[in-house]
């Protein structure tokens, strides 16, 4: 941010983050920007995190999916693969 030269960051671990803090808007924006938000409910500990039981295609919204891997990028997401659209896509997993 041109002008800012010094920022302070607080961390804080109570409450705990998880994806149901994720809001309406945070789910919209996901979904435009390709990432099928998560359809579960947390806080899951992170050995715990399994796939969703569905996932809604961001590009078409279409259900029929198929799990290509189950890490994407980070453990928290999956990679999916939409049968009706073509497309590849990522979705989070709740957490």
């Amino acid at each position: 941010v041109p002008g800012v030269e010094d920022v302070n960051v607080d961390f804080t671990f109570d409450p705990p983050w998880t994806t149901d803090r994720i809001s309406e808007e945070g789910r919209r924006k996901l979904t435009e920007f390709g990432l099928a938000p998560p359809t579960g409910h947390g806080p899951v500990l992170i050995g715990d995190i399994a796939l969703p039981t569905f996932a809604v295609c961001p590009f078409c919204g279409s259900k029929d999916t198929v799990n290509e891997n189950a890490f994407g990028p980070t453990p928290c997401r999956a990679l999916y693969y939409c049968k009706a659209c073509r497309n590849p896509f990522e979705q989070f997993k709740p957490v």
